[in-house]
């Protein structure tokens, strides 16, 4: 018998143990921060040099970068190595799921990938890395060098559509998955968090893991407010065994 679908949509909260803060929580960098948004919002990057100046000046600055998987990116790569079906949706941009040991493949970034630039002009691609190089060596707004035109964070930015394929892609392992974790996130960013409902009215157990309350916890089977450090393993730990019995 076919072992269940286990759909995994993870938000800010699974990050912050990596030292990455989350955005809408009480201590968020939006709440801290509410001009921070503008460095992250598409019309205001492309309108203003001295936004695109202070956000490559965040991103040189940014922990992100640079942090390790912590012990819930752990646990979700454990799962899937154990022969569990799992595939995770994520809203974060940081790549700790594939570090952690989940195959690309079984990731769907639905914001994209704080790893990488794009030209929004002739849409070429390239590190982040090589970027934050030249922003190093001096570049305040470094253009794209094979058009000229301007480099973003290979990332979603407020003001731009999700990629309708990955959507796609994660509307469809919602429908089909038996059971959807909905971690860390507000489950308030539309279109990502519509996921969860998705699931549910598709018949999955729904799990949500969360320290603030979600629009969805009321339609949820269980909602747990702990530590997603380690509420997290023991939910997955407990799936393994009841998959391994059958149940």
């Amino acid at each position: 018998m076919a072992k269940p679908l286990v759909a995994l949509l993870s938000g800010a909260g699974v990050s912050t143990d990596s030292g990455i803060p989350d955005y809408r929580g009480p201590d968020g960098l939006w709440r801290r921060d509410p001009e921070a948004e503008k460095l992250v919002t598409y019309e205001h990057y492309m309108r203003d040099p001295e936004i695109r100046r202070r956000s490559w000046q965040m991103r040189r600055e940014s922990h992100a970068l640079r942090a390790e998987p912590n012990a819930a990116h752990r646990a979700v790569a454990e799962l899937e190595r154990s022969g569990v079906p799992v595939r995770v949706i994520t809203q974060n941009v940081d790549g700790l799921h594939q570090r952690a040991g989940m195959p690309a493949r079984k990731v769907l970034e639905l914001h994209g990938s704080a790893h990488g630039v794009v030209c929004t002009r002739c849409h070429a691609r390239g590190p982040m890395r090589d970027a934050l190089a030249r922003v190093e060596a001096g570049e305040d707004d470094p253009p794209c060098l094979g058009c000229g035109g301007i480099l973003k964070s290979a990332t979603v930015m407020f003001g731009e559509r999700l990629d309708p394929v990955v959507l796609g892609d994660a509307v469809a392992i919602s429908k089909a998955c038996q059971v959807f974790l909905a971690v860390g996130t507000s489950l308030q960013v539309h279109p990502a968090a519509g996921l969860t409902g998705v699931a549910a009215d598709h018949g999955a157990r729904l799990i949500i893991v969360n320290a603030e309350p979600t629009p969805y916890d009321g339609i949820a089977d269980e909602v747990v407010r702990e530590p997603i450090g380690t509420a997290l393993p023991r939910l997955l730990r407990e799936l393994g065994r009841g998959q391994d019995d059958g149940t």
